[in-house]
């Protein structure tokens, strides 16, 4: 069976409304199967964007997508660093919503979560988010306006967590990789970028001081 160059448009606008269905389920549901259920959502749309979009299929990793990534992961990780004093300072619940959001760490081992994020979570974000959605607005509004169009939708798919702090990051960050999108970026780079960026400011360098929880004890 050939698979398809590019999404109809009835699928692109159906599998939002699926994904937004998705992110409530995984920040709603039960918390103690988070990573769990964001696997498993991860795994539906990035696989979505792998089945309908054909330049997706056929991008390959460079060395040079490596570097690139990495350098926009650390850029992005200095702005987080400075939203995170600003959210503290300006908003009452700024360092609550960001603890509420480290407290996932204690869910799960770390090497489990990290082993999540760069091998799904991650890259299914990119994959589906800016290779599939942005590229369909794109051929329908152009390269500004679907970026910028893209990087709402993908802050509104936060908003069901009822976290504005997370809300804000998720819409920053996601402009600023629509934007790297929309500039030409490689779909692997930003892949990298992504990965490197969760592991990076999740797992290894918080911004802001984090107290792990044991973990939940196994069902009898």
């Amino acid at each position: 069976m050939r698979l398809p160059e590019r999404p109809h448009p009835a699928v692109t606008a159906a599998s939002v409304a699926v994904a937004y269905g998705a992110f409530a389920a995984v920040f709603r549901g039960p918390r103690p199967h988070f990573w769990q259920r964001m696997t498993r959502t991860g795994l539906g749309l990035g696989g979505l964007a792998l089945v309908t979009e054909g330049e997706l299929r056929r991008s390959r990793l460079r060395p040079m997508d490596v570097a690139t990534g990495a350098g926009i992961a650390a850029a992005l990780y200095g702005v987080f660093q400075v939203g995170d004093r600003a959210a503290r300072r300006i908003m009452p619940s700024g360092a609550e919503d960001i603890g509420d959001v480290y407290e996932l760490r204690s869910l799960r081992p770390t090497k489990e979560i990290a082993i999540r994020l760069a091998s799904v979570i991650g890259p299914a974000e990119e994959l589906y988010w800016r290779g599939l959605l942005q590229a369909e607005l794109t051929r329908r509004l152009g390269p500004v306006r679907g970026a910028a169009a893209a990087a709402a939708v993908y802050g509104g798919a936060h908003v069901v967590t009822g976290n504005p702090t997370l809300v804000g990051a998720a819409t920053v960050a996601g402009a600023g990789w629509s934007a790297l999108a929309a500039l030409g970026v490689p779909m692997p780079a930003l892949v990298v970028s992504h990965v490197v960026w969760d592991i990076w400011i999740f797992l290894v360098q918080p911004t802001q001081p984090v107290q792990d929880l044991p973990l939940p004890a196994a069902p009898s």
